[in-house]
């Protein structure tokens, strides 16, 4: 017989995913530490910075980077002078991106939030950037409207992804050699699994789906490059290396 307060813990599936990341927290904290000592970090900027806007005046960029994760996107923009905040859903997740950002010796303004919910007025940032998020997202579409809200008219949003809802998590634990899922044990790569199935975007044919749906939220110049991967991954025997193939959106408000 089991009591009350012997029943398993039933879980929504935004709590699971905020679980999920939380428990991957540390983890991304040694990758992205691992990626700002080596070539990753001009490899990156230079997928990032020829596409930022024009300052206005002598006021640095705002810089928004939604799902900073580990903060690694959120310390390249700061040490290039933009005035960053970086949000995320895990507190965990923001305490590795906090550590990352002090040994860094960068100045970051760190908050909690729901990337489908955003805390700041209408038109008050330059740039969003993001990185392996709006796949995570049970709204992607108001993702997509609500970051073009938060856009002046010639702001830029830049997002890295991948099409994660077509793959097979488990089956990645079967990789051979080194990339980003290769430490990850198969009962978290089952549990991601999981999650996978039960998002929006597992059923979508992206990123085909992601430049309609930046047009119908009101976004111009929706772009997408399919050859990041090659760019950012020269290598496929890095910790930091993305066994599925990465590819760029860029659209302006």
């Amino acid at each position: 017989m089991t009591l009350p307060d012997e029943r398993p813990a039933v879980f929504s599936l935004k709590e699971r995913i905020l679980r999920y990341w939380t428990r991957r927290a540390e983890g991304f904290g040694d990758v992205r530490r691992k990626e700002l000592s080596g070539d990753d970090r001009n490899r990156w900027n230079k997928e990032i910075l020829p596409w930022l806007p024009s300052a206005a005046g002598k006021e640095p960029l705002r810089a928004l980077d939604i799902g900073t994760g580990a903060g690694f996107f959120a310390v390249l923009l700061a040490q290039q002078g933009l005035r960053v905040t970086a949000i995320d859903i895990s507190d965990a997740m923001l305490e590795q991106a906090a550590r990352l950002a002090d040994e860094q010796g960068c100045v970051v303004d760190f908050q909690r939030m729901d990337a489908t919910r955003l805390l700041f007025p209408d038109a008050s940032l330059d740039v969003i950037v993001a990185r392996n998020v709006l796949w995570t997202l049970t709204d992607p579409e108001a993702a997509y409207a609500e970051w073009r809200r938060v856009l002046r008219p010639g702001g830029v949003l830049l997002n890295f992804d991948a099409d994660y809802g077509g793959v097979d998590f488990t089956e990645l634990a079967r990789l051979h050699g080194r990339h980003a899922h290769a430490d990850i044990n198969a009962a978290m790569l089952e549990e991601c699994e999981h999650i996978r199935r039960a998002l929006p975007l597992s059923s979508r044919q992206r990123p085909h789906w992601d430049v309609e749906a930046l047009r119908r939220a009101g976004f111009t110049r929706a772009c997408c490059d399919m050859e990041l991967s090659g760019r950012i991954y020269p290598h496929d025997d890095t910790a930091a290396y993305n066994p599925v193939p990465m590819f760029a959106l860029r659209a302006e408000r």
